[in-house]
């Protein structure tokens, strides 16, 4: 029966359909859900592992043990997976592996807006891109077969839009396919130099054999047009803006195998039309693909690399009126990002900003501490980088910024990356201080666990890593635990331990203030006889809190009386209500 699926939901189903059965994956906007919604499905083991790296090592060995296997990631978190990524492009599987690759034009959630595509041409590893929630489904099942005939691990892209839109799909039974016994095979699988000098003619032939299927797949069809006065290349969510914008006013080559390209029918596409335009998100990828080939084209010079394409930029830049829709009668004020009301980083945060220290931030909903007034944040490059990083800074320094500078990093992001750059800071002994935010869940992609929270993707309890202990065993001796509620406790513990001679951890616990379980107290109440307008209690960027005719009032629905305002009040104005 048809229904309508989110594009990540379809991908778990085509994953389910074709028997997936081992599924490690972490969380990453705008890919979380694949994994998230194929856990659902009993016959398929999913876990969130620590890391990218992890995950995908992990489904390589599933593979090998002869079970269909994937792993997801967003765009950036393949970054950290391509280590793995390049060797097992050479090994091969045994049985089929996929890798899905969400990226994130636009940078809705993200710190960088790289093309993936890249990767699949530099690992030499071939990769579908889906344009809809239907395709999502049946490329994710045709990428087993493609795997297992071609011996390859096989790169699913999706993109914020299409793994975050709804199109209709018809899902379609699970089959179960025959387990691949493994057999050892060190000339396959065992990539020392001799070995991995042997594999790399396999894999060029093996992309020779891609491109061939690629002339001949329905994954890359033409679709015809009215006009041919101009022909269009398109692929992904840049495929339906073209269709919304232009209709069938002109032919369409729609790729959806993105990697290898075939290209005697790219030349025959050209060879139709009187001019070649590629219409794509981000880099020119398929356009240098189309210059490779001694095709005169457009592209990036109409539709820039940087941000996403929308149907009305598809439609100006190819000579068609825009639709500008409507626009509404009142201007909307803008709403910048802010900590939730309650949220356990905002003391802490406040206190880093009141001492006026230096912060290396890291990657998590906590970032948004660089936000004003809290301000407390100085960079953020990747998962991991503040502990990596404030070793760097103070060891550079020689010292001189050893009491005035701290790392901040999530439990989750400890785990995924923050733990080496905590060894080094231990084996090369710079004394530096590290916060580790611990809310007690992987906030910042919808609340997953991880190996700190003591339960598992299914919510069953599992093994709970005690990061006090962890830290105590990779050298740091000092290691306290403060709650950010509580002001003058986390002043306290920065001042000591960025006066201590040597390296310290300080974990801020305290949980996520929209975890289900958490109680929190009655909303605070604002006196307007004792409020005297002074503002102090906004230097902390609740949202609950506002000025009105110069007094301060609290938004009963969203205050979960943390009481970190109070601490700020030298008026006793905010207050517990009278019952």
């Amino acid at each position: 029966m048809k229904t309508l699926m989110l594009g990540n939901e379809a991908v778990a189903r085509g994953l389910y359909e074709a028997g997936c059965a081992f599924v490690s994956s972490y969380p990453g906007t705008p890919s979380t859900e694949i994994t998230e919604a194929i856990a659902k499905y009993p016959e398929v083991y999913a876990e969130w592992a620590p890391n990218e790296k992890v995950a995908m090592e992990s489904a390589f060995g599933a593979c090998l043990a002869g079970k269909r296997s994937f792993c997801g990631m967003k765009h950036v978190g393949l970054n950290v997976a391509a280590d793995p990524l390049f060797t097992i492009g050479y090994t091969g599987v045994n049985a089929g592996m996929v890798i899905t690759v969400a990226d994130d034009a636009g940078m809705h959630s993200s710190q960088n807006e790289q093309d993936s595509r890249h990767y699949a041409r530099a690992s030499k590893i071939p990769m579908l891109e889906p344009a809809d929630s239907a395709e999502a489904l049946a490329m994710a099942k045709l990428a087993y077969d493609l795997s297992e005939e071609y011996d390859t691990p096989v790169l699913l892209k999706m993109c914020t839009r299409v793994a975050h839109s709804q199109s209709v799909v018809e899902p379609g039974e699970r089959i179960t396919p025959p387990e691949k016994p493994y057999e050892k095979n060190g000339a396959k699988y065992i990539m020392m130099p001799g070995n991995a000098k042997r594999r790399h003619p396999v894999v060029e032939d093996r992309t020779k054999a891609l491109i061939a299927y690629a002339e001949t797949t329905p994954l890359n069809r033409v679709e015809e047009g009215k006009d041919r006065s101009m022909g269009i290349i398109t692929s992904s969510t840049s495929y339906q803006y073209v269709k919304e914008a232009l209709g069938d006013t002109y032919p369409v080559l729609k790729l959806g195998m993105i990697w290898p390209m075939p290209e005697q029918k790219i030349l025959d596409f050209a060879a139709s039309v009187d001019q070649l335009v590629v219409v794509e998100e981000l880099d020119g990828f398929i356009e240098n693909h189309c210059r490779e080939l001694g095709l005169a084209v457009k592209g990036k010079e109409l539709f820039s690399c940087i941000d996403e394409l929308n149907q009305n930029i598809v439609a100006q830049q190819l000579g068609k009126a825009p639709d500008v829709g409507q626009a509404l009668d009142e201007v909307i004020p803008a709403r910048p990002p802010v900590m939730c009301a309650g949220c356990p980083h905002r003391g802490l945060f406040y206190t880093l900003n009141k001492l006026k220290l230096t912060v290396l931030g890291d990657i998590g909903c906590y970032t948004l501490g660089a936000v004003a007034p809290l301000a407390a944040i100085d960079t953020t490059i990747c998962m991991g980088a503040s502990v990596s990083g404030l070793h760097g800074f103070n060891k550079a320094s020689g010292g001189t910024t050893e009491g005035k500078t701290v790392a901040v990093i999530g439990d989750s992001t400890f785990m995924h990356s923050g733990v080496t750059g905590l060894i080094n800071i231990a084996y090369n002994e710079s004394n530096s201080t590290v916060i580790i935010l611990d809310n007690s869940i992987t906030g910042m992609t919808g609340h997953q666990q991880n190996p700190t929270t003591g339960y598992n993707l299914k919510g069953d309890p599992c093994t709970k890593i005690d990061l006090e202990s962890l830290c105590r065993s990779v050298g740091i001796r000092r290691v306290r635990v403060v709650d950010p509620y509580d002001l003058k406790q986390c002043e306290d513990a920065v001042k000591e331990e960025l006066a201590a001679a040597e390296p310290s951890v300080i974990i801020s616990r305290r949980p996520c203030a929209l975890l289900k379980y958490v109680k929190h107290k009655l909303p605070l109440v604002a006196d307007p006889n004792k409020c005297v307008g002074c503002k102090s209690c906004m230097k902390i960027g609740c949202p609950a809190i506002s000025i009105v005719e110069g007094k301060a009032r609290v938004d009963n629905t969203l205050c979960v009386g943390c009481g970190v305002c109070q601490q700020l009040c030298p008026f006793d104005a905010l207050g517990a209500p009278q019952v």
